[in-house]
């Protein structure tokens, strides 16, 4: 008698699923409303500091996207490099990764550029991709991978910051990267002692 293969699907990371389909629903709201709700929700600038809005964007901001093409590239780093972080660290630990990233990137832009709005979630995969590179930290030491992605992809950011004039922004990637390294160490750090 042959045995039946049975397959399901497991919602194998909770935190990350559920941050990708509420990127979804908040690039659908805003192709749907021709942008309006992306601005009102999904994207942070320097508003009243009065304004709950204000507060609730300082958050919010990293689930707009611009378009299909920015959410894309965000979901595919954050669907590769997320489980396999929500897995070592626990879900607690990777949302508390993405709302750091959110509230620091949104507090820089807010008193370094009042009149530049930012939304998407790059903050959040350079933080992933550089918590990424900790996966194999010994206490003494500093794995060659992290200098090498730090180098890799903070350098180019620091270079397109500098030299490239483009709606990217260059600080989100570079703040969020930093948070992911300052998270991963202390993180890997303290597992260890």
């Amino acid at each position: 008698m042959k045995k039946k293969l049975k397959f399901r699907i497991k919602f194998n990371a909770p935190v990350v699923l559920s941050f990708g389909i509420a990127c979804l629903a908040a690039l659908i709201l805003g192709w749907v409303s021709g942008g309006v709700l992306t601005e009102l929700l999904f994207m942070s600038r320097h508003t009243a500091l009065w304004s709950p809005m204000t507060y609730i964007r300082a958050f919010t901001h990293v689930l707009g996207h611009s378009g299909w093409e920015h959410f894309i590239g965000n979901m595919a780093y954050i669907l590769l490099l997320g489980p396999m972080l929500e897995e070592k660290y626990g879900s607690k630990k990777v949302l508390e990764v993405i709302l750091i990233t959110a509230f620091v990137t949104a507090l820089a832009n807010y008193i370094l550029f009042p009149r530049v709005g930012i939304c998407g979630a790059s903050g959040v995969v350079f933080a992933f991709i550089l918590l990424t590179s900790f996966t194999g930290f010994k206490e003494g030491e500093i794995p060659l991978s992290f200098i090498l992605v730090a180098l890799i992809f903070l350098g180019k950011e620091l270079i397109q910051g500098l030299f490239v004039r483009d709606n990217i922004s260059n600080l989100s990637h570079i703040l969020g990267g930093i948070v992911g390294a300052c998270i991963g160490y202390a993180l890997n750090r303290k597992g260890r002692s």
